[in-house]
């Protein structure tokens, strides 16, 4: 390739900043350059998408900027400098930059610099109060840090990763200015490196000719400064090769990125990819060696928080069409995870607990949680950490960690030393990272009793307190905690009390909005829908037939986000309904022989919590009474797996299930007859005998609902 000619291609960025226009026909970045005129915006964004589709732009001057993209943000920013046009509106005048500007404007005018000097020439650098970046193409596929090698060094490169660790934004000094004690002058000395040899003595005309060395004072009110941040980006889970450790890669925000980013965000980045040498002793102990970093341009997350999701057009419309069916519940929970089969109850409590309920905060600073909790206890292999997984990949933020790989420090917090400043400082742990978003907890029963008691103040008070290496704070963890366990002897025992089972202490339990007890029971007919279901998964990869489309993953952010903005509220006629339900579930409680009391007042929140987050899925203003009931039976169908003694089918006794049973059968065959072996048969596969069958087809004939044949005993239903 030719040696580029700069000043023909500053004419070029000039044409194209002058001319490009954007579909609408209005020139793009002529309105952007009076954005930053009128002091709208700082960042200016020049999109390679628009180089490419502008007519004068060659394939060469396309290679030349990705390749060599650090020269021309600078061709970019002269060109610009020409063409800013005058301020249409007014503005708040920055004191001392602006003050400072027109003074040295002035002296300028006046004679005081002469010119010849070039460290007394003012660099373009302390005029502009704008910053250029470069984005990179948008259907470019990114990198993972293990491709970014060293050919690619100097160019502008796409990257996707986690942010592991963000260091505190500091000021980066970008033009150094000192004035001279003898002659007054002020000296200009441009930084472009992290380190920088400051001048002593003034190099001024005047000082050299009255032979007196000037000294050099720094004025840093002066001098101009940048934002800066470091933030470590590791590759993705995903991306790392079979038994290697993931890389990790330094990145430099400066300006307007810095705080986009926050660790545990999945991130795709674009920037330009340079080496950076060693100072000092670390330079002579590394010889030749360079460190490495990426200067970031362009800063996109994977999964936007909900408060800052903002919707598109069509999703829009898709919410609206999705918020007037009238089964909208049943269908965004049974889109979580169709491949599981089963587990409707569960799922529709899992995506209760993503739309949670606000949190309230009283007058005199007292803070009510609105996040829920969720229990999934059950015997081994009833999909427990597939719907943990499901979940965290459906939430915006969510962590997943396991019980036996968490220590206490890692939920919460640790207090480790910076590499860079050798300070203690605090390192975020899982509950601290999944802040307004998700933790997911798998094998909770399994982990030390000293690591589960950090959890407890989480759950309740959604802050974790910190008194170590003389750091005492404490860090926000607003986060809705999901766990699963297994039962105290790895499958539940039915010969044992619930209590034994569970094995969690009272104090933890309560805390628990549901608490839902999975067992894996044989059942002829549910095992072999289950088994048909998972064969044809296996085979298609793919769930069978729900009798809708599943809802994908991003359309159930785009409604939960669009439902979390309502904030419904309980209306009067409704709270003596909610009290008196509460105390009833008290009293059965008492009565009844359980060795331990779940209900407490938590109960009733978690009741409230539920109903608000119904009312938020319909986008209501005020809570129904359907939601309270509904809350209420989630309630009761979590307690109903505890407490149960017989398990039977929604608490019914024998007689009225297998009417139940009956009944539904010649529904689904919309016949009025079932015939006695194939009744016999259904009843059979749910668990009951032949005696307790004919008992049931007397007590209903007597009551006039079906007629018995005398010889067969077929069934014939009297009332369609």
């Amino acid at each position: 390739m030719k040696n580029p000619d700069f000043a023909a291609d500053k004419a070029l960025a000039k044409d194209f900043l002058s001319n490009f226009a954007d579909p609408r026909g209005e020139p793009k970045y002529l309105n952007i350059l009076q954005d930053v005129a009128n002091r709208k915006i700082r960042a200016i964004q020049i999109e390679l998408d628009d180089l490419f589709h502008y007519k004068d732009v060659d394939e060469e001057f396309l290679q030349r900027v990705t390749e060599n993209t650090r020269r021309y943000i600078g061709i970019f920013a002269e060109a610009m400098d020409e063409l800013m046009p005058e301020p249409t509106e007014a503005y708040t005048v920055d004191e001392d930059r602006d003050i400072l500007m027109t003074q040295r404007v002035d002296e300028g005018a006046d004679g005081g610099a002469d010119g010849t000097d070039p460290l007394q020439r003012m660099p373009p650098e302390i005029k502009r109060f704008f910053e250029v970046y470069i984005k990179a193409f948008s259907k470019v596929t990114p990198l993972t840090i293990r491709q970014v090698k060293a050919s690619t060094i100097g160019q502008l490169v796409k990257i996707s990763g986690i942010v592991t660790r963000c260091s505190d934004v500091k000021p980066l000094m970008q033009v150094a200015v000192y004035t001279c004690e003898e002659c007054g002058f002020e000296i200009y000395q441009e930084v472009t490196a992290r380190v920088f040899m400051p001048l002593f003595e003034c190099p001024s005309q005047r000082c050299k000719l009255n032979k007196a060395k000037g000294n050099l004072i720094l004025q840093l009110r002066a001098s101009k400064f940048l934002k800066f941040q470091e933030v470590k980006l590791q590759e993705l889970a995903e991306h790392v090769p079979k038994g290697h450790i993931p890389r990790s890669l330094t990145v430099h925000l400066r300006g307007e990125l810095t705080r986009k980013v926050a660790p545990g965000d999945v991130i795709e980045m674009s920037g330009i990819f340079l080496p950076m040498p060693y100072y000092g002793f670390r330079a002579m102990r590394a010889g030749l060696v360079a460190d490495t970093y990426l200067e970031a341009m362009t800063v996109t997350h994977f999964k936007k928080k909900y408060e800052e999701y903002e919707l598109k057009g069509d999703e829009q419309e898709q919410i609206d069409r999705l918020a007037e069916d009238g089964d909208i519940y049943s269908k965004l929970a049974r889109s979580l995870a169709p491949e599981i089969f089963g587990h409707e109850d569960v799922k529709k409590a899992l995506l209760l607990l993503l739309v949670g309920a606000p949190h309230r905060k009283l007058g005199d600073g007292m803070k009510i949680r609105g996040d829920l909790h969720i229990c999934l206890m059950g015997d081994p292999g009833v999909a427990k950490s597939q719907l943990l997984k499901h979940i965290i990949n459906v939430a915006p933020r969510g962590v997943y960690t396991t019980g036996r790989g968490s220590s206490g420090v890692g939920l919460t917090a640790a207090v480790q030393k910076d590499p860079i400043t050798s300070e203690f400082v605090l390192e975020g742990g899982a509950l601290v990272l999944a802040d307004m978003g998700i933790c997911a907890i798998d094998e909770f029963d399994k982990m030390e009793e000293s690591d589960r008691t950090a959890i407890h103040e989480v759950m309740e008070q959604q802050t974790v307190s910190i008194a170590k290496a003389g750091i005492t704070t404490s860090l926000n963890a607003r986060t809705a905690i999901l766990s699963a366990a297994n039962p105290a002897w790895g499958r539940y025992d039915m010969r044992r009390t619930p209590a034994e089972n569970i094995n969690l202490p009272p104090a933890l339990l309560s805390r628990f909005d549901l608490l839902w007890l999975i067992l894996d029971r044989a059942d002829m007919e549910s095992d072999l829908e289950m088994a048909r279901h998972i064969v044809h998964v296996h085979q298609n990869l793919e769930s069978p037939a729900l009798g809708f489309t599943p809802l994908e993953p991003s359309v159930l952010r785009a409604y939960i986000s669009a439902a979390r903005r309502v904030i419904p509220s309980v209306p009067r006629e409704l709270e003596e309904y909610i009290a008196t339900a509460y105390s009833s579930i008290r009293q059965e409680e008492a009565k009844s022989n359980a060795p331990t009391s779940y209900t407490t007042i938590r109960t009733l929140l978690s009741i409230l919590r539920i109903s608000i987050a119904l009312a938020r899925l319909r986008f209501s203003e005020t809570v129904a009474q359907s939601d309270v009931d509904e809350a209420l039976r989630l309630m009761q169908m979590s307690k109903y797996s505890l407490y149960s003694d017989d398990r039977q089918r929604s608490g019914l006794d024998a007689i009225s299930d297998i009417y139940s049973i009956l009944r539904d059968e010649a529904a689904r065959t919309s016949s009025m007859d079932v015939r006695y072996a194939h009744a016999l048969n259904l009843i059979s596969r749910k668990g009951y005998s032949e005696a307790q069958l004919k008992e049931c087809l007397e007590e209903y004939a007597s009551l006039n609902v079906w007629q018995i044949h005398p010889n067969t005993f077929d069934i014939h239903f009297i009332d369609a």
